[in-house]
């Protein structure tokens, strides 16, 4: 089971409680980035593809700025992405 990560920027308060409770570090901080309110928001970091969908950020976010999806990989699909990485 994987997970896909969907933050609602625009809400985000950049408390980085859930870069924190991620265990894969799926999220980070923008740094720089500021949005409307004039915070440092949280976004998927580059290992965003490594969500096992297990919602630890959503639930620590105290403004309910994430939602996590949980997407099923089919034996399909993952022997395709092992013949990628083979090749």
């Amino acid at each position: 089971m994987l997970g896909a990560i969907v933050i609602n920027e625009d809400r985000c308060k950049g408390c980085s409680e859930c870069v924190v409770a991620c265990p894969v570090g799926a999220i980070e901080l923008t740094g720089l980035k500021i949005n409307a309110s004039g915070y440092s928001y949280a976004q998927p970091s580059a290992k965003a593809d490594c969500c096992t969908g297990c919602t630890a950020c959503a639930v620590v976010c105290p403004d309910g700025c994430i939602t996590v999806y949980r997407k099923k990989v089919t034996v399909d699909e993952s022997e395709d992405e092992g013949k990628e990485a083979k090749a």
